[in-house]
């Protein structure tokens, strides 16, 4: 009896799913899903390395502070895409057509109620959305032949001034770079720089007795 109320239930459910007229509420929710599960799926792992790899504390602050990042990210990335989707399908609806302007519009107001408060989390995710429109932009300026398409290969010229302005701010500004990046180019640049005797030169970063 259970059974076949769960079957019916389920059958219930997929002809709502199929319904054209509730399409556009459906895929704010299943945005709103997609966003928390991709959400956790990127910052789970990497919450994971960088804390054991440059948090001090105890195991259960560890295990909080990655609970913490992921729950973070995965919330707000759910959020935007709820946000996005929903002001995109109110502005089709009221004018009755898609328009590019939509989009940004749409997703202007996502970033401002999602991703505007200055915190770790969104600082990473901004800065990482940055590079990726600035290739994008710059890619889409040569398409449509604002600039003229270079006749070399720029890519190393642009490897050379990333990594030079980015060790520069290291070494004369680093108060400029983003937390994170700073354990990482310490670890790389500055414990290289110091040792004791074989077991901090090969096995370990520092001294077990400086951990």
């Amino acid at each position: 009896m259970a059974g076949t109320g769960y079957r019916e239930l389920i059958r219930t459910v997929n002809e709502l799913l199929r319904r054209r007229r509730l399409r556009s509420a459906l895929a704010v929710l299943k945005g709103f899903r997609n966003g928390a599960v991709y959400g956790a799926k990127i910052r789970a792992p990497h919450a994971l390395v960088m804390t054991f790899l440059f948090k001090t504390g105890s195991l259960k602050d560890k295990l909080k502070a990655i609970l913490q990042a992921t729950f973070t990210h995965s919330r707000n990335l759910a959020f935007f895409v709820f946000t996005y989707k929903s002001l995109l399908a109110a502005q089709e609806k009221v004018q009755g057509g898609k328009w590019q302007i939509h989009s940004f519009l749409a997703a202007c107001v996502g970033g401002w109620l999602v991703f505007g408060e200055n915190n770790h989390i969104n600082s990473q995710i901004n800065m990482y959305l940055l590079s990726r429109v600035l290739f994008g932009l710059s890619r889409l300026a040569v398409e449509k032949g604002y600039i003229p398409e270079p006749k070399l290969d720029v890519f190393p010229l642009f490897s050379a001034l990333v990594w030079g302005f980015v060790l520069w701010l290291f070494e004369y500004h680093r108060h400029t770079l983003q937390p994170s990046l700073q354990s990482s180019m310490t670890y790389l640049y500055d414990d290289s720089n110091i040792w004791h005797d074989i077991s901090d030169f090969l096995v370990y970063n520092k001294p077990k007795s400086a951990k």
